[in-house]
């Protein structure tokens, strides 16, 4: 499966996009050879598994130019990566405490020419800075995360949704997001591929927990 796929559901995609996202493919080939971030099967089905999940974020928000977005526990640069090159204009910081994967975000993001990406070893919950929203894909349960993200939200707010949280997750999340108010998209509305069936990003506004 390849780069096309993604045409499909983000037809307007410029030249340099398209051109971005088809780099993908070698770049991630290459690294996983030396450091695995991503499953020998996973490899496979790269752009539908990895990107094309990572963009599901982007059928839930368009984020506007300036906006400030933190990946949490980016791990090979999802959903962080493929953000950064459908929206050029917003400034991403990739954090994960694992070296390694940083080192192959940074490569990435060099490789296909991103100059919006911020890649940092570390902890979250350690950083200074203040962002819009924050984005991750399955870290951990959605309680634990809440409570990384005491004070890391800007006040300003000029995107479609209130700032707050675009997670990727699956299965049935019903226990999990017991007593948080949040609202569920299902990326099975967006797109047709069975690995979406199950697939959702959960959004909650900063003003529904203890930001």
């Amino acid at each position: 499966m390849s780069a096309s796929l993604l045409l499909k559901y983000f037809p307007d995609l410029t030249e340099k996009q398209k051109e971005q996202f088809s780099q993908l493919e070698n770049l991630y080939n290459e690294w996983n050879e030396k450091i695995n971030v991503i499953s020998r099967k996973d490899m496979e089905s790269l752009y539908e598994k990895h990107i094309l999940h990572s963009l599901g974020i982007a059928k839930v928000m368009a984020f506007a130019p300036g906006t400030k977005v933190l990946d949490i526990g980016t791990g090979g640069g999802f959903p962080g990566i493929p953000l950064a090159i459908l929206f050029p204009e917003v400034e991403f910081t990739l954090i994960d405490s694992i070296g390694k994967k940083i080192s192959v975000v940074q490569a990435v993001a060099d490789g296909v020419g991103l100059t919006n990406v911020t890649a940092i070893h570390g902890r979250a919950e350690k950083l200074k800075e203040k962002f819009h929203f924050v984005v991750s894909r399955a870290v951990t349960q959605m309680p634990e995360f809440l409570r990384w993200l005491k004070g890391k939200f800007e006040k300003e707010q000029f995107n479609p949704k209130h700032n707050g949280i675009l997670y990727l997750k699956g299965g049935d999340l019903a226990e999990e997001l017991a007593g948080i108010k949040c609202e569920i998209f299902n990326l099975k509305h967006y797109f047709d591929e069975e690995f979406f069936d199950t697939k959702k990003v959960v959004y909650v506004s900063k003003g529904n927990f203890n930001s």
